[in-house]
């Protein structure tokens, strides 16, 4: 059933709202760009876009909008949202959104790592040429490649690396056979040929920490982790213990805590490369969001399922 009378829209950005496409008859938006400050009153939004680079948490928010009846994310993850949204109100993330901008960020990662890029950087600040002279560099090229999270942004890795001939092995919460993905409870015998292992899984209580001292030790040396999933899914202190070896490297676009504090060990390690959670951070991520939104509102106003429902944190 479609839905009648006018349905009030909280949208995140300014710029998203010629980005909506066709906005269906009755549907008032209006722009609420941080969690800090309400445009109207907060209790007559059916429709949510929360911010989320806000001054404020918004979920903490969320209380004051007795009215929603969809909390539409910008984000692939909905780690924050989960067990906080009250019953009946539709919890849906931006599923799809995200997927080429951090494939691409796990490409370059897993290059800049093994070509071992982040030493070249140092070594142009202290203007030394003599580096020249070190042992040639790992390749990306014909590695054996390990995707824990069989969901679309693993897809999409798994598509960008494609041209370099690795081998991927794909892991779900769940395994499906006929698809080729392997369950969580195979990673102890799948991690010990896994030259790079890659993180996309989104944040639960069940994966939560699922990557510890064991976890770690399995991976073979010389081996890359590589977490764009969420900070809490690697327990920070067995990773510190496992680079400081020196055994396996990491690139860690996630961490916990985040931010990462001045004078934490990972800052320090010269096998530990790290960007500020910026891997779906790109400037063709508010068209395609909005035309998620836009998509979502029009389904909404028509009575239609929303898609990308969050469901047990999925």
């Amino acid at each position: 059933m479609a839905y009648v009378g006018t349905v009030k829209v909280w949208i995140a950005h300014e710029a998203g709202r010629a980005l909506l496409g066709e906005v269906p008859a009755g549907v008032e938006v209006e722009v609420c760009e941080d969690a800090a400050s309400w445009p109207s009153d907060p209790a007559a939004v059916a429709f949510w876009v929360p911010p989320f680079l806000a001054t404020v948490r918004a979920v903490d928010q969320l209380p004051q909008l007795t009215g929603v009846k969809v909390v539409q994310l910008l984000s692939a993850g909905a780690d924050a949202w989960v067990g906080r949204v009250p019953h009946g109100v539709q919890l849906c993330d931006a599923r799809g959104v995200h997927d080429k901008p951090v494939a691409e960020w796990v490409l370059g990662a897993a290059i800049g790592v093994f070509r071992q890029f982040p030493a070249f950087v140092r070594a142009q600040q202290r203007e030394d040429w003599a580096i020249k002279q070190y042992t040639p560099t790992q390749e990306l090229t014909g590695k054996r490649v390990l995707i824990v999270g069989a969901g679309s942004i693993g897809r999409a890795i798994e598509e960008h690396m494609a041209p370099f001939g690795v081998t991927v092995t794909r892991v779900a919460r769940t395994a499906r056979p006929g698809e080729g993905v392997h369950g969580v409870d195979a990673l102890p015998t799948l991690l010990p040929d896994a030259e790079v292992v890659v993180l996309v899984v989104p944040l639960t209580e069940q994966t939560r920490g699922m990557v510890d001292a064991a976890f770690l030790a399995a991976m073979p040396d010389g081996a890359l982790l590589i977490n764009a999933a969420r900070g809490p899914v690697v327990d920070t202190d067995a990773l510190v213990g496992e680079l400081s070896s020196g055994r396996i490297s990491a690139a860690l676009d996630v961490m916990e805590p985040e931010p990462l504090p001045a004078g934490h060990p990972l800052w320090q390690l010269p096998n530990a490369f790290i960007t500020p959670h910026s891997a779906g951070s790109v400037v063709g991520l508010l068209p395609r969001a909005y035309g998620l939104v836009g998509d979502q509102l029009r389904r909404y106003a028509a009575g239609e399922p929303l898609i990308n429902q969050v469901a047990e944190g999925y």
